[in-house]
């Protein structure tokens, strides 16, 4: 009976502490990983939720960059973290693909993290350098077919939003080019716009400076229907590929075995963050589509897009290139 009541007390005491962490949290530095260079969309959106988050709650949120191998770096130094909420990784859906296309992963998505909430989405652009002889996607598609490995599309890293949506181009428009992955999006960018290559599907809030600059030319959005920012520039759907969407989300994950309520109160200042009129001017001008969804939602969602990525995949054949 004393052992009975001995863990009885143990197991309270542990829940009291638990909750009173997470009501006092935080109390120093959170470190938000993002896994890739600066200069992308990832770090742009990381940066922008970071200081409205060190604002609101009085403690400094920062944006560490560690870049490498296609996201798994960064993300795997959030994996090996531990579970106070003290370190945090801002991914894309690369870090759902990535395991898809290559092997030895360090870690496991479903184990080894665990889901905050879903940030957002945003559209992503098919731009080309203003060299390429096309004015929209139906009429590079012409130009591709006409001249089979030619033309060279460049992407952030295998298994990004770029590059899966660069494979579903491909794959439904039949057509011969070749993909090139870069470590992040800004080197990649800066052979677009110098026309090392000819062409890139990044996020829009990435490329819309180059597009507005004349630096490149935007010849079709990724998104279900046209966006308001570029309202001449047609869907992938509308340039033929019929059905066509394919969007950049971005989420919030911690280490696993965060406690229920210390996930719950990140979750909370994360989406009370998302509406706050800083942060909808800094990402809504870009076409973010702001989301800040429960744990448990994001979750699923998570499997419907591994799903996703699995079947486009397999159809399209795509491997890593090693």
């Amino acid at each position: 009976m004393k052992t009975f009541w001995k863990t009885l007390v143990a197991a309270a005491a542990l829940a009291f502490s638990t909750l009173a962490s997470a009501q006092g949290y935080p109390n120093k530095v959170v470190r938000i990983v993002v896994p890739y260079p600066p200069g992308g969309t990832v770090d742009v959106v990381a940066r922008v939720i970071a200081a409205r988050l060190s604002e609101n709650l009085g403690q400094q949120f920062i944006v560490d960059n560690r870049a490498g191998a296609n996201g798994t770096i960064g993300s795997n130094v959030v994996a090996k973290s531990p579970a106070d909420g003290y370190t945090l990784l801002l991914q894309a859906p690369t870090f759902v693909a990535a395991p898809l296309l290559m092997t030895n992963v360090p870690y496991d998505i479903d184990n080894d993290f665990t889901p905050i909430t879903n940030l957002g989405a945003v559209p992503l652009l098919v731009t080309v350098n203003p060299g390429v002889p096309a004015k929209n996607l139906k009429e590079f598609m012409s130009a591709i077919k006409a001249e089979p490995k030619k033309y060279v599309f460049g992407t952030s890293a295998v298994g990004s939003p770029s590059h899966l949506a660069q494979e579903a181009i491909k794959y439904d428009g039949k057509l011969d080019f070749m993909i090139v992955p870069y470590k992040g999006t800004a080197p990649a960018l800066t052979d677009a716009v110098g026309g090392h290559i000819s062409a890139m599907v990044d996020a829009l809030p990435s490329t819309m400076s180059h597009v507005k600059s004349g630096k490149l030319r935007a010849i079709a959005v990724t998104s279900a229907k046209r966006i308001p920012s570029l309202p001449d520039v047609p869907t992938v759907a509308e340039s033929g590929l019929q059905g066509f969407e394919m969007v950049s989300w971005y989420g919030l994950w911690g280490p696993a075995k965060m406690s229920p309520e210390l996930v719950s109160k990140i979750h909370q200042e994360v989406a009370k963050a998302l509406k706050s009129e800083q942060v909808i001017k800094s990402l809504g001008e870009h076409g973010f589509m702001f989301s800040g969804s429960a744990p448990g939602e994001f979750k699923t969602f998570i499997k419907q897009e591994s799903d996703k990525y699995s079947r486009l995949i397999k159809a399209a054949n795509i491997k890593l290139e090693n």
